[in-house]
């Protein structure tokens, strides 16, 4: 985490510590259990080992993690990669709104051109429905 010019922490960007956990732990090719995940993350340990855990309950929760449990404590494996949280993360909203036609419509009317260019160039290789 950086440092404000005052020297305090900056806040983390949201999704910012669920992506370095998952990368910690694909890197890994293993299960890690929270500590472990905090030392590749963080070897300072500035970052608190509550917010470890509590992150990896949440990818737990979202079916980004696996969890099994190894004496008192849980062993956690990745399921999928930050840009799988994206995606899952963008699906759950379309979901949640009746009208997908207005929503994707707004949503491509705010990208910047490069990545318009670049969705329509993926949705022109794809099989339509």
């Amino acid at each position: 985490m950086n440092t404000d010019p005052q020297g305090r922490a900056d806040r983390r960007r949201p999704g910012e510590l669920e992506a370095a956990i998952l990368t910690a732990l694909r890197d890994a090719g293993r299960s890690l259990t929270p500590g472990q995940v905090r030392d590749r993350i963080d070897p300072s340990g500035a970052l608190s080992y509550s917010a470890v855990v509590t992150t990896l309950i949440r990818l737990h929760k979202k079916e980004a993690v696996t969890r099994r449990r190894e004496g008192r404590s849980y062993r956690y494996g990745a399921l999928v990669d930050a840009a799988g949280l994206v995606a899952q993360r963008m699906s759950a909203l379309l979901r949640a709104e009746d009208d997908h036609a207005t929503v994707l419509r707004r949503f491509v009317s705010e990208l910047d051109t490069g990545d318009e260019a670049l969705l329509r160039s993926l949705l022109s290789d794809e099989p339509g429905p």
